[in-house]
């Protein structure tokens, strides 16, 4: 065993391929108005029905006009107008020009639109002041942006707020989608006490499911809050009992320790299994992962700093892989200076809080200040995770570490 193992303690790494080798995504497809489809899975990829645009239309409000006309005059008569959803309609003659507004349609034989403050009023039409006329000026053809037939979307994106002005461009009105996973989820514990109550001595504020909750939704998944478990055996098992009934996953925190008081892993053992359970990670070592009778578990450690860093590292991809979100992405990493020291002891990798920013084009990191698990401040005013490697110890200022730029889920 070298220096930098930890006995007992799984490696990040493995704990990942373990979860994610298990999961099989939810097969379950909703076909929903595409108002209501943000946020889901697409089930199917999206083909455009149509060019967009549709017809060649135009960049600018000018002037459409031959180019072989202002050839022979630099004034051109007026002949009609094209706006945009009034198409120009008629016999077009030879030697004059077409008012036209922006997005309006090209009319027939038209090569190029001269931009209004390019031109001038005359009592004898239109004078055109732009010397160089280039072929296409200012127009835009048909299927300029998205051709008939192209794959808009691919099946397993996650539909965001640019993807569904995008897919109603096309004129789909509904979309086939994953059925959005179900996650329920509770804070064990004595200790805790709901917000807007008094606390007796020894409680502390439940922050935990304030913290889960708007995460799950940010994943993409439906949320299911079961409050406040006490450490009760009979009660835990009852809760869990419930939790599996409704949902594909039951989240908890708190419990999964070593405390005498700490029954989740005992019961998860006689209702389930345990793929495993301590890693080689701070914070959030006693994180476990396990599957009940009908539904995948995922146990958080009670620290309110653990139990959102367990959430967004190890949460989140399982979550995404069972949602079919096949676009999904981890966080990518980044090198970065230090401006501060990190304590660092080797052994698991750890996930610091820090502040980035950038200086002279480069990124230089700075630490939160209190690093503790119990220390939500840390997260509150971070911006990254400066993520330090398993066998490093201290960093010194002026080092290099790599940095992970918290993704819209954080936000």
């Amino acid at each position: 065993m070298g220096c930098c193992d930890a006995p007992g303690l799984m490696p990040l790494e493995e704990a990942m391929d373990n979860m994610l080798s298990r999961i099989k995504p939810i097969q379950t497809t909703l076909r929903l108005p595409l108002a209501e489809a943000l946020g889901y899975v697409l089930a199917e990829e999206i083909l455009s029905p149509i060019f967009v645009p549709p017809f060649d239309n135009s960049a600018m409000d000018g002037y459409a006009l031959r180019i072989a006309d202002l050839e022979q005059s630099k004034t051109l008569p007026l002949a009609g107008k094209s706006f945009a959803g009034l198409p120009f309609e008629g016999e077009w003659p030879q030697g004059s020009c077409i008012r036209i507004m922006t997005g309006a349609k090209i009319p027939q034989g038209c090569d190029a639109v001269i931009m209004q403050e390019n031109t001038q009023v005359t009592e004898d039409g239109i004078l055109f002041l732009q010397d160089e006329v280039k072929l296409n000026n200012n127009i835009r053809p048909t299927g300029d942006d998205i051709k008939q037939g192209d794959i808009v979307l691919p099946k397993g994106a996650r539909l965001s707020p640019r993807d569904i002005p995008m897919i109603a461009t096309l004129g789909i009105s509904h979309v086939v989608v994953v059925r959005k996973p179900k996650v329920a989820f509770f804070s064990t514990g004595d200790e805790l006490k709901p917000l807007g109550e008094p606390l007796a001595e020894g409680q502390i504020y439940d922050s935990n499911r304030y913290g889960i909750k708007p995460l799950i939704e940010n994943f993409g998944c439906e949320a299911i809050d079961l409050g406040i478990i006490p450490d009760c055996p009979k009660t835990l098992a009852e809760t869990f009992e419930q939790a599996q009934m409704l949902a594909d996953v039951v989240v908890t925190s708190g419990g999964v320790s070593v405390g005498e008081a700490d029954y989740t892993k005992d019961i998860l053992e006689e209702l389930g299994e345990i793929g495993f359970w301590k890693l080689a990670i701070k914070p959030g070592k006693p994180f476990a992962f396990g599957k009940l009778n009908t539904a995948w578990f995922c146990g958080l450690p009670g620290n309110p700093v653990s139990a959102v860093l367990t959430m967004y590292v190890l949460v989140q991809p399982m979550l995404a892989k069972l949602a079919g979100h096949t676009e999904w992405k981890a966080p990518e990493s980044i090198p970065a200076v230090t401006k501060t020291a990190f304590k660092k002891a080797p052994g698991r990798t750890d996930y610091q809080r820090g502040v980035y920013t950038l200086e002279d084009g480069k990124f230089v990191v700075e630490t939160t200040g209190n690093q503790s698990s119990g220390a939500f401040r840390s997260m509150s005013l971070a911006n990254c995770f400066v993520v330090l490697e398993r066998e490093r110890g201290r960093v010194e200022v002026g080092e290099t570490v790599q940095i992970q730029l918290f993704n819209s889920t954080l936000y």
